[in-house]
């Protein structure tokens, strides 16, 4: 029997009742110890293992295995995968280079065979990627190769990925999906772009790792980064992209509310595009989100219970929850 969205909405509305509210999170920020955050989760039912890294695992698999269980089409979710793809071949490129052990550093799901890009990167021969992927990959494989610069080499396969993530939320015809890779892409290039003030990075580096997108002017952006940080941080402040000038206000406090206010963002964008739609893969799309940022919520949580951090100091920490 094929699966409908109408049968995936009301599943997804009644599994969005076993996700962590705030009391949980409550609960947890006031544990002392990384066992009793585990013991909680696993009698909530949020996973299974002895650690909090076996747990999230465990977690992340069964979120996918109740998403392929219930989604109409799962092509839908094939742009999230891309980040499990270029992570995979970034690590292969270093560790075939190196001689060094990779198999525990791979991620998954992926749109992209591990066993095919193993094949490429030990053969210097990557035709038969996806074609999104396979210039990319040459010529970072190249740069790797020839000047040993990781850094430049990471930078072209991220600018491809984030031209395929913007390709692929347009091609879905999904408002959430678009605006969500929007601000993904348009954030990416604005610390790309300030770690390079930063950094002295050279007008070449930032032209290969700057995406091309709408509502980011590289031919604006580079020389203002090739003058210093301060230049550049005024310039994103007249921007209203994404909503970058209050993203800015966030990175004039610390560098922490800047990543936080981009990750509040997109649950924000899930929260209002995702939550009460009726129709369509959003609902899905939504719990999806949802899931991750509980993940990200007890990663947080965690770290700062093992490294003795203030409960109001973790609280600080924490981003929004769909919930």
């Amino acid at each position: 029997m094929s699966l409908s969205y109408e049968f995936s909405i009301g599943s997804v509305r009644a599994k969005e009742k076993s996700l962590l509210t705030m009391s949980d999170i409550e609960q947890m920020i006031g544990m002392k110890t990384e066992a009793e955050i585990v013991r909680f989760l696993k009698d909530k039912g949020f996973g299974d293992g002895e650690t909090i890294d076996e747990i999230i695992v465990s977690n992340t698999d069964k979120m996918w295995k109740y998403i392929r269980g219930v989604a109409p089409n799962m092509e839908v979710f094939s742009p999230f995968y891309l980040q499990n793809d270029i992570h995979n071949l970034k690590t292969l490129l270093k560790a075939v280079m190196a001689d060094r052990e990779y198999k525990d550093l791979l991620m998954y799901p992926v749109s992209v065979d591990v066993k095919l890009l193993l094949n490429a990167v030990e053969n210097g021969k990557f035709d038969k990627l996806p074609q999104w992927l396979s210039y990319a990959a040459q010529k970072a494989y190249k740069l790797l190769a020839q000047t040993n610069d990781a850094r430049l080499s990471d930078a072209v396969i991220d600018c491809a990925a984030l031209k395929k993530m913007l390709d692929e939320g347009r091609r879905s015809r999904s408002e959430y999906l678009y605006s969500y890779f929007e601000s993904i892409a348009f954030y990416s290039n604005v610390k790309v772009a300030i770690r390079g003030a930063r950094t002295n990075s050279s007008a070449d580096y930032l032209k290969t790792a700057l995406c091309e997108m709408d509502g980011f002017d590289k031919s604006a952006v580079i020389p203002k980064a090739l003058t210093g940080t301060e230049n550049l941080l005024k310039y994103f402040e007249k921007l209203d992209t994404c909503d970058c000038n209050k993203a800015m206000a966030a990175f004039r406090e610390n560098p922490g509310e800047f990543e936080k206010f981009i990750d509040n963002r997109l649950i924000k964008l899930a929260k209002t595009m995702c939550k009460l739609k009726c129709e369509g893969a959003e609902p899905l799309l939504g719990y999806y989100t949802a899931c991750e940022y509980e993940r990200k919520a007890v990663h947080i949580i965690s770290g700062g219970i093992v490294t003795h951090t203030p409960p109001e100091k973790i609280r600080e920490r924490l981003r929004e929850i769909y919930g």
